[in-house]
């Protein structure tokens, strides 16, 4: 293998913020089955090569074990010797680095990210105006409107990540899944970890309008 150079110390700083990251969102419960992932790059991006720590497929989100974490490269092939595989949806995460330069970027299926995103899926984004919560994506005009881009849930990960490049605002963090989750990036884990927290919030906001809007009784 011909990778970049890590350095030991950030690798080990990025495997336990990621396993706090975990346990703070299986918390919540935004881990259901053995679904997610999440992602932190381990220094810098030099010639579009770069290395990012990941969550390997198939463990349960609600336990840590010394296998829950991966370095993988920008095509998202380990990058040690490991009986590890990466999440399956990795090359997303390969795509999101590349574009965007982000320093982490954490996916999380919850109820209220797949209702929003069938709801306005053939509109082809979430529209989101005059929250509180934009602030969280660092939007900070006053009654800002916002459309959170919604790309098909193909099953083959190629075609959706072949979809990334075309569907990115640069002022917002994040693109949904339809029925599926969204992705949420940012500089570091912090704000990844900010601007996830602030879609779900606008997420329920917009599930719960549409439902008081309608005339529905309790959600």
């Amino acid at each position: 293998m011909n990778n970049l150079p890590v350095n030991l110390e950030d690798l080990q700083k990025a495997f336990e913020e990621l396993r706090t990251v975990k346990s703070l969102f299986s918390s919540r419960g935004w881990f259901a089955g053995t679904s997610g992932n999440l992602s932190i790059r381990v220094g810098d991006i030099r010639d579009g090569r770069f290395t990012f720590a990941v969550t390997a497929s198939g463990k349960d989100k609600t336990v840590n074990t010394p296998e829950d974490f991966l370095l993988v490269d920008e095509s998202g092939t380990p990058a040690a010797n490991t009986r590890l595989k990466p999440s399956a949806e990795t090359l997303i995460h390969c795509e999101i680095y590349r574009l965007t330069g982000a320093g982490a970027v954490f996916h999380v299926h919850t109820v209220f990210n797949n209702l929003v995103s069938e709801l306005y899926a053939s509109r082809g984004s979430i529209p989101v105006k005059g929250v509180e919560l934009i602030k969280g994506l660092n939007i900070w005009e006053e009654d800002a409107e916002i459309n959170i881009p919604i790309l098909p849930n193909y099953a083959e990960i190629p075609r959706i990540a072949a979809l990334v490049e075309g569907s990115l605002v640069p002022r917002i963090p994040g693109i949904v899944l339809r029925n599926h989750g969204i992705y949420a990036w940012g500089a570091n884990a912090f704000e990844a970890k900010r601007h996830l927290e602030a879609f779900e919030f606008l997420f329920e906001y917009v599930y719960r309008w549409n439902v008081l809007k309608n005339g529905a009784a309790d959600v």
